[in-house]
């Protein structure tokens, strides 16, 4: 046989969790065509030897609904693996948009998922209007890896009802335009159906964005559209299944087992492994009892914001600050090595108290110290700002600017978000077998979330660092377990006949490196970028991707449409 692709000498975890064995994998077309000892060369070889050779990895949970149109590499996702994006969750899409209107659907988008509005307005071909529209041009673009989307609901409300959709409940008209797009959608290709109802997605005008304004009985309406077409997994973000209220959470978790019950529609949301969080695991069981398929989407660290002076930090919080702030970065460089000027600027953060102030969206948060992490390598630990204080003796605010200072604005923080991580709770999480370890958010928060790279923090952290799993069951949590979740049928597995999505990586190095900024954006707006180390190869559709490292500007992805049976 003639392969276009031979991978030799590798170690292959086929994504089953099964053990690994030495094989050679060769590639037709887009195809794994044969596993084992292969005489042939390849038009391509690449050596494996001390490698191991994966399926590609899925994420289920992106917003790369803008992205795709201007990055075709789908960094930063692409340098971790990812080959298949889910994009369009929490209810966050570009379409339906009527042409008029195009502001509506920024306004959802701009602050409750920190995406650059000059970069949608500049970055975007506004080529389409229906869902249907929207899959046909990304269908067009050329794409480093594969995407499939859901249609979401802030969106939908937006085109059906324009400005009365942060206003008002639908009335009948509007539930009958809505789920008219939403059956379209769905018969085009789209994958499900996405909401929210959290109380952290505000619009740019201090709203709420537009699926927070919908009743529950609208939701139960536009989730039995899929029920009767007997496809689309719905996707929904908190709706107060997190509430600190007893009687608020368990109206939501019996609201969802009863949709999920009755509708036989799949569910999916994510869960923050916070500490008494593992109620939400009882309820994914009690789901299943009454008949649901309900998943959650967990991640396998904290969430946490990344800080910079050149992007945000608490003290912007602060009057003292907050003008100062707004200078150019020279400026400011200047100012914090002018003594005189540091002091007043230190001695107003120092002192400040932080509790009266809120931040939303992209907007600062309040510091805590101790939680607070210089961020000096991909993975843990990391010294705290506080222990670095104490080790150059002064106060953590003062630890804080000499660092940026001294590297020019470059130095990075990590701070953890609002939900304290438990890692109790979060092992659990990843060992539950209705659970599944995706949850990236790429494509959004681009100033202050990296985490593309979850999947190489599980890699290198979880199953390398920390022994908790076998490297074959780590494939197997971001390989097999979410393609079967979104139904993926033909990738997650490496096997004969199967999509050639592969990974090449060497086991005792992989992980990710430090974030960087980068002015890359359309208009020239800032974002993170996360790059890994121990990658040789990605693959995706039988073509080479990542070399190395770097990308080779092939761009054989596709959308993956749902077909309905």
């Amino acid at each position: 046989m003639a392969y276009d692709l031979v991978i030799r000498n590798g170690s292959v975890i086929d994504g089953s969790g099964l053990g690994s064995y030495r094989a050679d994998v060769g590639v037709v077309g887009d195809r794994i065509a044969f596993v084992g000892r292969i005489r042939e060369r390849g038009g391509r070889e690449i050596d494996a030897d001390g490698q191991v050779v994966t399926p590609g990895f899925v994420d289920g949970h992106t917003h790369m609904d803008a992205q795709v149109f201007w990055d075709a590499t789908g960094s930063s996702s692409c340098w971790h693996g990812v080959t298949t994006a889910v994009m369009g969750n929490c209810g966050f899409t570009l379409a339906p948009v009527r042409s008029s209107e195009r502001a509506l659907v920024v306004r959802n988008l701009e602050r409750a998922e920190d995406i650059d509005p000059v970069a949608l307005a500049e970055g975007i071909d506004w080529s389409f209007e229906t869902f249907p529209e929207y899959l046909d041009a990304v269908d067009r673009l050329a794409k480093g890896i594969n995407f499939a989307a859901n249609i979401g609901h802030s969106a939908l409300r937006t085109w059906a009802m324009g400005e009365r959709a942060f206003e008002e409940e639908a009335d009948e008209d509007d539930l009958a335009r809505m789920s008219g797009q939403l059956e379209e959608s769905i018969r085009a290709g789209a994958i499900g159906f996405s909401t929210s109802r959290s109380e952290h997605h505000e619009t740019s005008d201090n709203r709420p964005v537009a699926s927070r304004l919908a009743s529950w009985d609208e939701v139960v309406h536009l989730v039995g559209v899929m029920g009767d077409l007997g496809a689309g997994i719905f996707e929904g973000a908190d709706g107060g299944m997190s509430s600190p209220d007893p009687q608020v959470r368990q109206l939501a978790l019996s609201r969802m087992i009863d949709l999920a019950a009755v509708s036989q529609v799949p569910m999916t949301f994510g869960l923050v492994a916070t500490r008494g969080a593992g109620y939400l695991l009882d309820f994914l069981d009690d789901a299943a009892a009454a008949g649901g398929r309900v998943i959650a989407q967990t991640h396998c660290r904290g969430i946490s914001v990344v800080l910079s002076f050149k992007t945000r930090v608490p003290f912007d919080l602060l009057p003292e600050w907050r003008e100062f702030r707004t200078r150019p970065e020279a400026e400011q460089l200047r100012a914090l090595r002018d003594p005189e000027r540091r002091r007043a600027l230190v001695d107003a953060a120092r002192d400040a108290e932080y509790a009266r102030y809120r931040g939303v969206g992209a907007q600062a948060r309040p510091p805590d110290f101790e939680g607070i992490r210089v961020y000096r390598q991909g993975l843990p630990p990391n010294p705290s700002v506080a222990d670095v204080a104490r080790e150059r003796g002064v106060h953590p605010v003062e630890a804080m600017v000499d660092l940026a200072v001294e590297t020019d604005f470059e130095q990075l923080f990590i701070q953890p978000s609002l939900y304290a991580q438990d890692d109790a709770v979060l092992l659990r999480a990843l060992r539950h077998p209705r659970a599944v370890m995706t949850f990236s958010d790429s494509g959004a928060h681009l100033s202050q979330i990296a985490d593309s790279s979850i999947h190489t923090h599980l890699l290198g952290y979880w199953v390398r660092d920390r022994e908790e799993f076998t490297l074959e069951e780590a494939v197997r949590m971001i390989t097999l377990e979410p393609a079967l979740a979104w139904g993926f049928s033909d990738r997650g597995l490496l096997r004969e006949g199967m999509a050639a999505d592969l990974n090449v990586f060497d086991p005792l190095r992989v992980g990710p490196a430090v974030p960087r900024l980068v002015d890359d954006l359309p208009g020239g707006g800032r974002r993170l970028v996360q790059r890994s180390v121990g990658f040789r190869a990605t693959i995706v559709n039988g073509m080479v991707t990542i070399d190395d490292g770097e990308p080779t500007g092939n761009a054989p992805g596709r959308l993956l449409r749902r077909r309905i049976p």
